[in-house]
């Protein structure tokens, strides 16, 4: 695959107005921010509360974004930057810009078919998105849809069980397999339970009350889901088909991990000839420990606040994993809202930053046009970003370009 150029038209930069309909549609949505009050509005509060919460105090959530603002910028000017272009290689593969969409689970309850819209969008829009272990649709569905398209794993509790989803993986094409490797525990998500969120999903009277309120939710997305497709279940979480969302055991796939170690990661290895990626790094040692034992990327992150509470912002630890995995594809997520966030994550040495909630936002506003929409204005951001940093290609950025603003000496960043 090396050399391959994943887009046709990059229509996501100049956000091209397919008909009038999607453009009248789109036309108050202005930046990444805007998608959350349209979904919070169209989703029973349970669901928007998956969404948007994260863990205990919410302290690695909030610090995600409070980490950006102690970066600034220092540009360069007068520069010809007429020609510039915010393309990345990975793995081989050359994407349109440095930004992808996150795995994110259940998305085809948040939107009608949520797995489906946010991977068309990313292909036509020439960016990665890693399909989730907790997605309601078939991986070979999603791929044979959306060719590209990467795959994230929980790691199962057997060797036996490992075995037979990478050769599940394997036949399904996919391009990358990524695997999460900081939930070996389930955290405390008790913020769900206020919201009443839970899984197995209950029907109850207060979720009832939910649907009869939100009937866009409940028409378009439940009813249209059941009716033409049936119950959803957990479909990736292992080789085989996983439990109905309604079932008792439908947690099951997704605990019961604390015994698993490095040998783990080994043992996909040795059975995954394709780029295997370890999700969910923040310490440089592990990273560095990853490479030595053959992974071929990371994706610095704590898991957008929803793991340990109190976890280090993914963008403070960025240049520290940079420079102990040297030679290895680092990339990023956590937090990312504005393309001045990825150049950030770009100048400190990350690849691509990964998009997660508002993309899940997005999609169920307005499917794969609210995505592609979603897309095409991060990757606007980026462009007139790059124009104002005085920089034509993304490998000319630096540390140099940033400075850490408690610092009254002027130090540049990492300089």
């Amino acid at each position: 695959m090396a050399g391959l150029f994943v887009s046709s038209n990059f229509c996501c930069i100049a956000m091209t107005k397919r008909n009038a309909n999607v453009s009248t549609r789109m036309r108050g949505f202005l930046s990444l921010a805007d998608f959350e009050p349209a979904a919070r509005r169209r989703l029973p509060r349970p669901l928007f509360g998956y969404v948007y919460g994260a863990t205990e105090d919410n302290a690695s959530l909030a610090d995600n974004r409070s980490a950006f603002d102690e970066l600034g910028f220092v540009p360069r000017v007068l520069r010809n930057v007429s020609q510039r272009s915010q393309a990345t290689e990975l793995f081989g593969v050359r994407y349109e810009s440095p930004v992808g969409i996150a795995p994110m689970g259940i998305s085809s309850l948040t939107g009608y078919r949520g797995d489906l819209a946010q991977a068309k969008a990313a292909q036509e829009c020439g960016v990665p998105m890693i399909l989730s272990a907790a997605s309601l649709i078939r991986l070979e569905e999603v791929v044979e849809a959306a060719p590209g398209t990467w795959f994230q794993v929980y790691m199962p509790k057997t060797f036996a069980d490992m075995r037979a989803l990478v050769e599940r993986v394997s036949a399904a094409k996919v391009s990358a397999l990524v695997v999460t490797v900081d939930s070996s525990v389930v955290p405390n998500r008790e913020n769900n339970l206020r919201t009443g969120f839970k899984t197995p999903l209950r029907p109850n009277l207060r979720l009832l009350l939910d649907g009869i309120t939100h009937p866009t939710w409940s028409l378009s997305t439940f009813l249209r889901t059941m009716l033409r497709h049936g119950m959803p279940h957990f479909e990736n979480a292992s080789a085989v088909r996983g439990e109905p969302l309604l079932s008792r055991e439908a947690n099951r796939d997704f605990s019961g991990r604390e015994h698993l170690d490095w040998d783990a990661i080994r043992e996909i290895r040795a059975r995954w000839k394709g780029p295997l990626i370890l999700k969910g790094i923040l310490h440089p040692g592990d990273a560095a420990m990853a490479r030595d034992i053959g992974a071929d990327g990371v994706i610095v992150s704590n898991h957008g606040g929803r793991q340990l509470d109190g976890s280090v912002s993914p963008i403070r630890m960025l240049s520290h994993v940079v420079k102990a995995a040297p030679n290895m594809t680092v990339m990023i997520d956590s937090g990312f809202r504005r393309g001045t966030d990825v150049l950030k994550a770009v100048a400190l040495g990350a690849k691509c930053a990964f998009i997660g909630r508002p993309m899940n936002y997005a999609a169920c506003v307005a499917g794969q046009e609210g995505v592609e929409h979603a897309i095409g204005l991060i990757n606007a951001e980026i462009r007139a970003d790059m124009g104002l940093l005085g920089v034509t290609r993304l490998d000319e950025l630096g540390p140099q370009f940033l400075r850490l603003k408690r610092f009254d000496s002027g130090d540049l960043c990492c300089a």
